[in-house]
């Protein structure tokens, strides 16, 4: 299936950016032959765009500013181009995490109550990747711009690019400016969307199974099947007896045991495809954050530069929240199903062979919780709340250091 029917705007409109990147499942082999020519595409770009910066920075060597600022844009073409390798190298995994999110989270068989849940899913999803993505190509818009207003009343020998070019050709002459300048803002364009795409989907992915496990909390605390099935049967459970009421709710038990087997399941294969992406992320935020940081405050740099900066910040504050927080919601809804277990039914179901088997599943399942499902960097760290205030505070020393090198 190469496209998700879903009433979510998150997940299409990401979608529609991981296409143009061409991350994306392909139902023809001329489609999937499409993918691949976007997916090289998308390297090609980034790889021309590492080669600009590095380049430049080879040529502005001892022009501290200078410096600062490739520095600030490899790192930030680094972070998607590690991601496009780690993803294509899961390729397959990923792909059947898309089809899990779509068959069984978007697409599930809900009441009222689960209706709700999801539905606040979907609008934290909208919430964070409207905002992030608005910041980023904020941030790409104001690479462009900037060489548009630096150049009102210059002639046109002395018009500037976006970046810098190190290539023995008239590049400021017409018709070598338009090419270069036209081949630098498409490059930009892609980097933008691959830089957010694959962020975007791991928290519409992480903010989905929290909702399972918070729908999976209701389930187990109230047994709406249960209740269902009383009252289909017009109360004919009640009167058959305890016995027969104790086999069913074991038999329905079960079913939740196994939605809490499959949502443990599908955080380790998150775990699986996304845990080096973080690792990278969360080395590189520090450093970003620092770096735009120190740009936009202290560097002697035009307003059109700190703008641009200003954007990324905002961009990279927003994405560290974004995974940060969809990874915590992942921590504490699947630890609070230990509560949600205890507060369930077994309480007044006899103590036959299924009343005693759920009391022994149940206790399993609260010793299961109390190892909550999370997300790591490659296993050093678990990531939560308490990652986002680590980075920031990694990222206030650097700039400490960086601010001492200002210091006469």
């Amino acid at each position: 299936m190469s496209f998700i029917k879903t009433d979510d705007i998150s997940v299409r409109l990401t979608s529609v950016f991981m296409k143009l990147v061409g991350l994306w499942m392909a139902t023809e082999r001329s489609e999937q032959r499409i993918r691949n020519i976007t997916v090289g595409y998308t390297l090609v770009a980034i790889m021309f765009a590492m080669w600009l910066q590095t380049t430049d920075m080879y040529y502005s060597w001892g022009d501290f500013s200078a410096c600062l600022f490739d520095a600030c844009n490899i790192l930030s073409l680094t972070m998607p181009f590690i991601k496009i390798l780690v993803l294509l190298a899961h390729k397959e995994d990923f792909f059947r995490l898309i089809f899990y999110l779509q068959r069984k989270f978007l697409h599930g068989n809900y009441n009222d109550y689960e209706r709700k849940i999801v539905i606040s899913c979907k609008r934290k999803c909208t919430f964070f990747i409207c905002f992030f993505t608005l910041f980023t190509l904020a941030t790409v818009a104001s690479y462009i711009i900037n060489p548009l207003v630096a150049n009102i009343g210059r002639n046109e020998s002395d018009r500037v690019l976006p970046f810098n070019m190190w290539i023995d050709l008239p590049l400021t002459v017409t018709p070598y400016y338009e090419i270069i300048f036209v081949l630098q803002v498409l490059s930009l364009y892609h980097i933008g969307i691959s830089y957010f795409c694959f962020d975007n989907f791991l928290c519409i992915m992480n903010l989905h199974v929290a909702g399972q496990f918070r729908v999976l909390q209701y389930r187990i605390a109230n047994m709406p099947d249960l209740m269902d099935k009383v009252k289909q049967s017009g109360d004919k459970i009640l009167n058959t007896g305890s016995s027969c009421l104790a086999n069913e709710c074991y038999s329905i038990f079960k079913k939740y045991i196994r939605q809490h087997q499959a949502l443990i399941a599908y955080c380790g294969k998150l775990e699986e495809v996304f845990s080096l992406i973080i690792l990278e992320q969360v080395l590189m935020f520090s450093l970003l954050i620092c770096l735009d940081g120190y740009q936009v405050l202290m560097a002697n740099a035009s307003t059109s530069i700190r703008v641009i900066f200003i954007c990324h910040i905002l961009a990279c504050l927003c994405q560290l929240l974004m995974f940060t927080y969809s990874c915590d919601c992942i921590i504490r809804e699947s630890a609070s199903i230990a509560t949600a277990a205890y507060k369930g039914p077994w309480l007044i179901l006899p103590m036959s062979t299924s009343g005693r088997m759920m009391r022994k599943d149940l206790t399993l399942i609260i010793l299961r919780s109390h190892i909550p499902c999370c997300l790591t960097g490659k296993g050093f760290f678990v990531v939560s709340l308490e990652t986002y205030t680590s980075v920031l505070s990694t990222a206030a020393s650097y700039f400490t250091l960086l601010r001492q090198r200002e210091t006469p």
